[in-house]
């Protein structure tokens, strides 16, 4: 989707802010939107990749320390904090090539986009969830060992559909919203060639 760049920072500081609102609280009322925001960041702000990412990977760090040293804990022992919290750039990453993937594949506004769309949404949150957990079980020494294969497997599971869930809602909201955009744009258009003089 084609983008003035006054438009792509609205668009940058929309997802921020969400981002902000619900990463703040972890595990809170709103669950944590930040793989959303980078699979839509992705979609929506492609031709951004040199600052945007950056930006937001810079926010998702700022949050982190802010929540933690305002709990009063040491940034660099509490338990989410291992040698895996540098993947972040990795399996965000994976989030934001799937969403700009997406975008230069848009088949527009049909069912055939729907199902480029679902799977792509899968096979981004799918590489971007091995890596996240598969980073911090390996990497972390929150993690007990011995440390196996079956064990990660457990982990896996445990955790995969609410992740997916989380994202699939953050995403589905955005399409709403992209959809609702494009037909508003259509709309305003034949209005005004309607409006133009014959």
């Amino acid at each position: 989707m084609a983008t003035t760049q006054t438009r792509r920072l609205g668009i940058f500081f929309a997802l921020a802010l969400v981002m902000a609102a619900t990463r703040m609280h972890h595990f809170g009322a709103l669950p944590d939107a930040s793989w959303g925001v980078f699979f839509l960041a992705g979609f929506w702000l492609r031709g951004s990749a040199r600052w945007a990412f950056a930006l937001l990977i810079a926010e998702a760090v700022l949050i982190d320390f802010l929540v933690i040293t305002g709990q009063g804990m040491d940034f660099w022992s509490h338990y989410c904090i291992s040698p895996a919290y540098w993947f972040m750039p990795v399996y965000f990453g994976a989030l934001w090539f799937g969403g700009s993937t997406l975008a230069r594949r848009q088949l527009g506004l049909r069912l055939p986009a729907l199902g480029l769309a679902v799977a792509t949404l899968l096979a981004s949150e799918a590489a971007c969830y091995l890596i996240s957990n598969g980073s911090f079980y390996w990497l972390s020494s929150s993690v007990p060992l011995p440390r196996s294969f079956a064990s990660w497997f457990v982990n896996l599971g445990d955790w995969y559909l609410p992740f997916l869930g989380t994202t699939a809602l953050y995403v589905g909201i955005g399409a709403a919203l992209h959809v609702l955009m494009v037909q508003l744009a259509r709309s305003l258009r034949q209005a005004h060639r309607r409006d133009l003089p014959h």
